[in-house]
């Protein structure tokens, strides 16, 4: 019965250590072409980086805003001066971090969004990351007015 509930004593402290350490963005504020893959992230670079009829501040400024309104969500790193923004995303219950780096980059014709969604640790995420993103992109496509094809 007492190893019982070291145990359960033990998983407690580790939920609440995940729940109230720091996030630390440094380690994840890096272009999302160049980031460490990880198995469960979503990731759109390249040609797979959605287009827009707007310049890269614009774009940037109406990602912030949807990430932002979420009352989950905080930046850790960046600013649209720089660029380029991460944001980190915790759990509702346990309060595990998922961190958004987007960067955004004129093009001829408007801006290119790239993004990186993955998890602080390297586990399955269940697809949370693609969801999260894929919800995002379909707001800042109406923020904009619309995506640019290709």
């Amino acid at each position: 019965m007492s190893t019982l509930l070291s145990l359960l004593g033990l998983c407690l402290f580790v939920l609440v250590a995940l729940r109230f350490v720091p996030a630390d963005g440094e380690p994840f504020h890096e272009d999302p072409a160049q980031a460490d893959r990880q198995r469960s992230e979503f990731r759109l670079i390249g040609r797979e980086a959605p287009r827009y009829h707007v310049d890269a501040d614009t774009l940037l400024e109406a990602f912030s805003s949807i990430a932002r309104s979420r009352w989950n969500v905080f930046l850790v790193e960046g600013s649209v001066d720089g660029g380029m923004m991460t944001f980190v995303s915790r759990s509702t219950v346990f309060g595990f971090r998922d961190y958004i780096t987007v960067k955004a980059t004129d093009e001829a014709g408007g801006a290119k969004l790239s993004v990186v969604s993955r998890p602080r640790f390297n586990v399955y995420d269940w697809g949370v990351n693609k969801k999260r993103l894929s919800r995002w992109l379909g707001e800042l496509e109406q923020a904009v007015g619309g995506r640019r094809l290709e």
